[in-house]
């Protein structure tokens, strides 16, 4: 695949990442050490780093970068985290998680989305995420506790089996909204009792949608 314009663009996105607010500078290193590029259709390969979302197979999209940095922050990630990830999609958010975490285990319905995410890891030697075609509401349960949880499409109440496999002192960051109404990332705090709730910034999502895919 042929890589974006030059490296300005990619200055320029880091410079607006950090315009709109990204301070933490291990955030910041991942978000360039991922070449975008590879996550975007052929198509949108020369705007690869412009800050929105594109779309990809199967009807999803690739989130903007500024929400990728931001949900990626509001996670606090750490390099003995294990995080598991609810929606591969392209894998470019599984992949910025790889670059802060020991380990990522991705989840994606569609089996043409996983199979092109694991190509894309393998080709960019990410050798730390591991994808799982299967049921997003569902989680991996197998693979539980995960110290961090990050869900990249919408669902309307918190997916009660995705808390269950959130370790004590665990953090899951999620889009929370109905489909066609208001959404916002909300913060999860898994303490030693109950679970805390922060509200954060207005987003639009891909609904997150039950069971694995019966096609592609």
């Amino acid at each position: 695949m042929p890589l974006a314009d030059d490296r300005i663009g990619r200055m320029g996105f880091l410079l607006m990442l950090r315009r709109r607010g990204i301070t933490d500078q291990a955030v910041l290193r991942a978000m360039d050490e991922v070449p975008r590029e590879y996550f975007v259709p052929p198509e949108y390969v020369s705007t690869a780093y412009a800050d929105h979302a594109m779309p990809i197979a199967c009807g999803q999209t690739i989130s903007q970068p500024y929400v990728v940095a931001y949900m990626t922050e509001q996670l606090a990630v750490t390099p003995a985290c294990r995080v598991l990830e609810i929606g591969t999609g392209s894998g470019y958010q599984a992949a910025v998680l790889s670059r802060l975490a020991r380990e990522v285990v991705s989840v994606e319905r569609y089996r043409t989305l996983a199979e092109a995410a694991r190509i894309r890891f393998e080709t960019l030697g990410f050798d730390n995420i591991e994808v799982v075609v299967g049921d997003g509401f569902g989680g991996v349960p197998e693979r539980a506790p995960y110290d961090r949880i990050m869900v990249t499409a919408a669902t309307e109440t918190v997916p009660p089996a995705l808390v269950e496999q959130l370790g004590e002192g665990g953090i899951m960051v999620l889009p929370l909204g109905p489909q066609r109404g208001s959404q916002s990332i909300v913060k999860l705090t898994r303490p030693a009792q109950g679970l805390d709730r922060t509200d954060l910034i207005a987003v639009r999502f891909v609904p997150l949608l039950p069971g694995r895919a019966q096609e592609l």
